[in-house]
């Protein structure tokens, strides 16, 4: 991929900042260490393609609850949601990794209700931009709750 082609693509551009990302994650044991999540709790979901059956690592910033994690569809507020997420609608069991760690989960997805509302108020406790989103958008952004498996 070019500078051109980056430059004029902002899908292209996207990808090559997400694959940039995913290796400064990689390469400092989960820890990013240079742009806008710098410092930020960051996992690695890999999601199953829903239309392309391939693997999808997407760097997002993640709370707890629990023994759980917890991330959330903003997609900065757009109005609509992330591929990812429909990804993860598909087939619920993702690949997560949190510093070193690699282990599989299964996502639960919580688009109302009161525990939607409690996680996401304390996501956004983590990361106050989150707080901004649902005034940029009509739709419901939904929690995702990841469950360890075995």
């Amino acid at each position: 991929m070019t500078t051109e082609t980056t430059e004029t693509d902002p899908r292209a551009a996207y990808a090559a900042f997400t694959a940039s990302l995913i290796e400064d994650f990689r390469a400092n044991d989960g820890n990013v260490s240079e742009g806008p999540l710098a410092g930020r709790q960051i996992i690695l979901l890999t999601t199953t393609g829903a239309k392309t059956g391939q693997p999808r690592t997407s760097p997002l910033v993640y709370s707890r609850d629990g023994a759980d994690y917890i991330v959330v569809a903003s997609k900065g507020g757009a109005p609509t949601h992330p591929a990812w997420y429909a990804n993860l609608l598909a087939d619920p069991v993702v690949t997560a990794e949190v510093g070193r760690e690699i282990f599989r989960a299964r996502a639960i997805a919580l688009t109302g209700g009161p525990e939607r509302d409690r996680l996401y108020a304390q996501h956004a406790e983590v990361e106050a931009g989150f707080l901004e989103y649902p005034k940029k958008t009509d739709r419901v952004i939904p929690v995702i709750r990841l469950v360890r498996i075995g």
